[in-house]
């Protein structure tokens, strides 16, 4: 179960902007200072941890910069929900732990600030703001497991690899 304050983003949001070029060289920390700044200014000052990020259609389209997902983890982002993502985001945000929720249905009825209660593994996303509920289905068990594990490495460790 994941709860937290949402942050909403709109559509086509790209990794370049939540990872910036000019501080990829200096580590995540220093992305992270930068993560989506150019759309909400205030967005990496102010995120706290174990909040929700809620995205339109194609959240982390762009190039496959595995720093996007990473800074977003960092700034204590918990879970990602948006109408759609791009493929390569979604694998990467898997791989480092990060849960993404595919439900298109929540975002119009959902707003800033709104509190929301996530189950994965049961796809079931309450709005405690505004008492309304959605149902999406639930990660592929495999996905499940990695994320349980904490991330990919994680989860090669556990197994043995």
């Amino acid at each position: 179960m994941i709860q937290g304050r949402i942050w909403k983003f709109g559509d086509n949001v790209n990794t370049d902007i939540m990872s910036p070029a000019p501080y990829i060289a200096h580590g995540v920390g220093e992305i992270a200072k930068h993560c989506l700044e150019v759309i909400r200014p205030e967005f990496p000052k102010e995120v706290k941890a174990g909040e929700i990020i809620l995205a339109g259609e194609n959240f982390g389209t762009g190039s496959s910069r595995e720093t996007a997902p990473a800074a977003l983890k960092y700034l204590g982002i918990h879970l990602i929900i948006a109408k759609s993502f791009s493929r390569l985001f979604f694998r990467n945000a898997i791989d480092i732990g990060l849960p993404p929720m595919v439900c298109p249905e929540m975002y119009d009825s959902t707003d800033d600030a709104d509190i929301i209660l996530a189950n994965l593994k049961s796809g079931n996303i309450t709005n405690q703001s505004k008492k309304r509920a959605f149902k999406v289905e639930p990660l592929p068990s495999i996905m499940a497991e990695i994320l349980e594990a904490g991330g990919l490495i994680n989860y090669a460790i556990r197994q043995k690899w």
